[in-house]
């Protein structure tokens, strides 16, 4: 199993969106140029994700894509699904029928983990990511300091 660029690019795309508010629209321009995936690509996605009710679109100049509800209320379970993108550790997609029509010998380990999987992206949400990601920059940002609030240290002596 293995989650492919559909759902990779999804998740991507969705969280640089978020991170700019999430409220107005964001091209599909400024996405593909930021993130590095091709325009064509993710105008696909976001096709999907607008049916499934995840982003809303709006037309013309100053248009784009947005959410459709707070990132919160999207979980990553449900990107990565709306794209099509399946999360089967299985060879028979969960019917049990891997080995001429029976589970095979290791049919409820690879079940048991899309079960673990499906809980974890479930539980995820977009907003967790755009805040992981919010933090890491502002832990790794250079700290400007003003001359005036740097206070000269007092000698002990």
């Amino acid at each position: 199993m293995r989650l492919t660029t559909k759902g990779r690019f999804a998740v991507t795309a969705m969280v640089d969106m978020a991170t700019r508010g999430g409220r107005e629209p964001v091209t599909l321009a400024s996405i593909s140029e930021r993130q590095k995936i091709s325009l064509s690509y993710l105008e696909q996605l976001f096709g999907k994700l607008r049916r499934h009710g995840i982003v809303e679109s709006v037309r013309g100049p100053g248009g784009g894509y947005y959410l459709a509800r707070p990132g919160a209320k999207i979980s990553i379970a449900e990107i990565i699904s709306a794209v099509d993108e399946p999360l089967d550790a299985t060879n028979c997609e969960g019917r049990g029928d891997c080995q001429n029509g029976q589970p095979c010998s290791t049919h409820d380990l690879w079940f048991g983990l899309n079960e673990v999987l499906h809980a974890y992206l479930t539980a995820v949400n977009l907003q967790q990511l755009v805040d992981k990601q919010l933090q890491a920059k502002s832990e790794t940002a250079p700290v400007s300091v003003s001359k005036r609030a740097v206070k000269p240290a007092l000698a002990t002596a």
